[in-house]
């Protein structure tokens, strides 16, 4: 494991493709995160190429505004086997997407007739100085990302 990642692995009873489709699905994170911080998609739009920008409703108690969103750049959409995003917000001055430098990943494989190993990397390796002044990285424990896959698994294999 790198300095600046922390990651966790489990493997889930159904094909990469059913897994993908859950991660793929803004409406979806809110019960993946599990943490109380991510709330709903802005947008609603399904995730389906690199590049594109999804915006999450977030809230926590230690941001000034409590209410807030983050604006997610698609950073590897290769179905069925691997979705990144790195969340950001828009500057108020220029417009601008800027990227906080974190970055969340799943990785999936095939693990045996309908299951799949999924990795959850959550990196933040290109977070400045100077955002790392504002914000004690990892902002969460180990156990969010263990948490997080135990959700999924729980989307991905229950009733549609």
């Amino acid at each position: 494991m790198k300095p600046d990642t922390l990651t966790t692995t489990a493997e889930i009873g159904v094909p990469e493709s059913d897994v993908f489709d859950v991660l793929a699905n803004p409406s979806t994170h809110a019960a993946i995160d599990g943490t109380g911080w991510v709330r709903e998609p802005v947008d609603g739009d399904r995730l389906d190429h690199v590049g594109q920008v999804f915006k999450m409703g977030m809230y926590h108690e230690n941001h000034p505004d409590k209410h807030y969103e983050m604006a997610n750049r698609v950073e590897v959409f290769d179905r069925p086997s691997a979705i990144s995003w790195q969340p950001g917000q828009f500057s108020a001055d220029t417009g601008e997407l800027e990227l906080g430098g974190w970055t969340w990943r799943y990785d999936l494989a095939p693990a045996g007739s309908d299951v799949t190993k999924v990795t959850l990397t959550y990196d933040w390796s290109a977070v400045t100085a100077e955002i790392r002044d504002e914000i004690q990285f990892p902002p969460f424990e180990q156990q969010h990302l263990d948490n997080s896959l135990e959700h999924l698994a729980q989307l991905a294999t229950g009733p549609l």
